[in-house]
């Protein structure tokens, strides 16, 4: 997922979800936090998809998002799709909005404001927003700001990996608002809606066989997890070896403790 039109830093792939579909057992989806240090890039793996598309277009944004994944995890890695933001929120409000239990409650004074990301005026580029904990019925608009805010000074909420467990929620919420009934007319428009509006090198000869498997897979709940701090990961002090950022590196320093944890995951 990258935010796209006028966002800043428009092509950076700030949600990465690694998913994996199989007709025997539940659909796996593993956040990966976008702060994750890809060695043969010696760069975050949110910036993949920007590097490949300034060498080779959307195509090769595509190949070099989807190498970094498979570096980073040990599996192989078959197709990619990117999306940005304005096609998340429309896919929710063509469904009809989704209902998202929220854990806890929790507000974030510093959402950003689409097109005032460079505004002088610091207090002006910022909106509070707030979501008490319970069940949420919410719009496209609501749904975005619920998994994009990462500025609540709640210490559980106000995290990358706070936004990922809370995308993860609403794919969910998605999955279940579409497979309540079926609508042969609301998944043409879908259909419309996404294939006009993200880059993939899924294509149509794969069609049938992707949905074919999506249909076999549905009768199983989805697991997800995600990658994180400190179970898998620790974010090492500021040093030049890694620019000066702020980066994951696998626990330990051994990158085959996210390899066994995904493993295990796709057992």
């Amino acid at each position: 997922g990258i935010g796209g039109g006028t966002h800043e830093s428009p092509d950076l792939t700030d949600t990465i979800i690694f998913t994996s579909v199989s007709p025997s057992s539940s659909p796996v989806l593993l956040s990966i936090p976008r702060d994750l240090w890809v060695p043969s890039l010696q760069a975050k793996i949110n910036t993949a998809y920007h590097y490949g598309v300034e060498k080779a277009g959307s195509s090769g944004g595509l190949t070099l998002a989807k190498s970094a994944v498979s570096e980073v995890i040990d599996q192989p890695v078959d197709f990619a799709i990117v999306f940005d933001f304005a096609t998340f929120s429309r896919v929710i409000d063509e469904i009809g909005g989704v209902d998202v239990q929220v854990a806890r409650s929790f507000t974030d004074n510093k959402y950003p404001i689409a097109g005032k990301e460079n505004d002088p005026c610091d207090e002006c580029r910022y909106e509070t927003i707030t979501f008490p904990k319970g069940l949420q019925h919410m719009d496209g608009a609501m749904a975005l700001k619920f998994v994009r805010s990462r500025h609540s000074e709640n210490l559980d909420e106000g995290t990358d990996f706070a936004r990922s467990r809370r995308q993860t929620l609403v794919i969910e919420a998605i999955k279940t608002k579409l497979l309540s009934r079926v609508d042969l007319r609301l998944y043409r428009r879908l259909f419309d809606l996404v294939s006009q509006n993200i880059q993939t090198d899924i294509t149509s000869d794969h069609y049938f066989a992707l949905v074919k498997l999506a249909l076999a897979a549905r009768k199983y709940d989805i697991k997800t997890s995600a990658l994180s701090e400190p179970d898998q990961l620790y974010n090492p002090p500021l040093h030049p070896k890694y620019g000066r950022q702020w980066i994951l590196l696998p626990r330990s320093d051994n990158p085959h403790v996210i390899y066994d944890y995904v493993s295990s995951l796709l057992k």
